[in-house]
């Protein structure tokens, strides 16, 4: 089949890639002459394990091209996704005017039936807001479906390619067809491919997305509570993992959650139930929870030090809202950089892909390691934001010899109780009681 994919951001650069290496033709089309410019010259903007080597071979065999001409771009093509942004409003809403701008011009262009796809994470009713900008000019006829991604970064390209569902929101009955074609060898395993109408697959996405931060908060709270009783969270994310009714995924207790989607989703899903005239509760609260998590660790930090981070140097390892992805939005690791940096602290950072992202919002206000273990010379402390694989196994005689105080703050739970007892670290975590080593071994 002939595609068209109208933007090149994290989930655009994933369809129009995964479609190609499925036999697709695939043109990408961004207004951003000089992203369309990298991505002619192979060079992939983001950061997705997998993705570059599916790129670089479907650019090579003819399947994958980028322009930013769009009507070049979508010539021929039997499904067109919109890939666009959505950017939160200061009252939480999807924001439309990127959609609705490219629903405006392709109207005029379009030159034979086409399937529109809104691909991006949209409000309720938004594919009758396209489809009636579309209409306005359209000498043909169309479809517009909604088809929610449900990618999670570091994994994309798997959940794309091997897809658990795939929700499909049309009335159409010559738009189901073409996107069952479409997702056919998607899904040969026999996931299901689920249709509903428009409206249901708009919310769907916000639902799904919603429910997950809302377990991930829950469980958050969870560990608050544990510190206060002297409960372990780690025991009681196993305890309760293993009941078939909640499963064990997103039961880890941290410092919140962030990223491109659960924030923003979680916003946009409040402020539809608003224009609805429902209160919901529970969003709410998962908010604001959220908001403070992240956070949870500075007056931990402050207190070890007795209020003070004056001249205190503080190694931070993980930038990335989660591992594997260069991503940073709403990451934990920003609010702590910044509250360690108004507390007096000097801040040394590591991260194995978000150190120039990070350098291009906070510039040069903190010093950026080329090595996880270079971030401690000699520094105060260390706080873990993100998971990387790389920092569960560390070699701790190693960080003996670069920290001043053999000091953690883990904003992920990253390492066991006993192991920190071991190697007579001092120790604070979330949901679980501190480790205090009996002396502090160097001054």
């Amino acid at each position: 089949m002939k595609l068209a994919v109208v933007g090149t951001g994290y989930v655009g650069l994933v369809t129009g890639t995964c479609f190609a290496e499925t036999g697709n033709q695939v043109t990408c089309v961004d207004i951003d002459v000089r992203k369309v410019e990298k991505l002619n010259n192979g060079i992939v903007p983001i950061y997705e394990p997998g993705l570059e080597t599916l790129f670089h071979r479907n650019v090579e065999e003819g399947r994958l091209s980028f322009t930013t001409d769009l009507e070049e771009g979508i010539k021929g093509a039997e499904v067109i996704f919109l890939a666009l942004p959505t950017p939160p409003g200061e009252d939480g809403s999807a924001d439309l005017k990127y959609i609705l701008k490219v629903a405006s011009d392709l109207g005029p262009i379009l030159s034979q039936y086409a399937v529109i796809v809104d691909k991006s994470t949209v409000p309720v009713g938004t594919a009758e807001k396209v489809h009636a900008h579309i209409a306005d000019n359209a000498k043909v006829d169309f479809d517009v479906v909604s088809n929610p991604e449900f990618l999670r970064e570091g994994v994309a390209v798997e959940d794309f390619m091997k897809p658990d569902r795939v929700v499909i929101g049309t009335k159409s009955d010559r738009a189901k067809a073409v996107m069952n074609k479409l997702y056919a060898p998607l899904v040969r395993q026999g996931n299901p491919v689920i249709f509903m109408d428009e409206r249901s697959a708009e919310m769907t996405k916000y639902a799904a997305n919603a429910f997950l931060a809302t377990k991930i908060t829950f469980m958050n709270e969870i560990a608050n509570l544990c510190e206060r009783a002297g409960a372990n969270v780690d025991d009681i994310r196993r305890g309760i993992g293993t009941d078939s009714r909640i499963g064990k995924r997103f039961l880890f207790a941290g410092i919140g959650y962030g990223g491109s989607c659960f924030p923003k989703d979680v916003q946009a899903l409040a402020k539809t139930a608003k224009d609805f005239n429902y209160d919901f509760k529970v969003l709410k609260s998962v908010m604001d929870v959220n908001y403070e998590q992240k956070t949870k660790l500075m007056p931990l930090i402050l207190n070890h030090f007795g209020g003070d981070l004056t001249g205190k140097t503080i190694a931070v390892w993980g930038l990335a809202f989660k591992p594997y992805t260069d991503d940073i939005r709403e990451a934990p690791a920003l609010d702590n950089i910044q509250a360690l940096l108004d507390a007096g602290a000097k801040v040394t950072v590591y991260d194995p892909e978000a150190m120039e992202n990070v350098r291009g919002v906070i510039g040069n206000s903190v010093t950026y390691a080329h090595t996880q273990y270079a971030a401690l010379d000699d520094a105060d402390a260390l706080v873990i934001v993100t998971e990387w694989p790389l920092f569960r196994t560390p070699d701790f005689d190693k960080m003996n010899l670069l920290l001043k105080n053999k000091v953690i703050f883990d904003g992920r739970n990253v390492y066991e109780l006993d192991q920190m007892r071991e190697v007579n670290y001092t120790y604070y975590s979330v949901g679980r009681e501190a480790v205090l080593a009996p002396v502090e071994q160097k001054v």
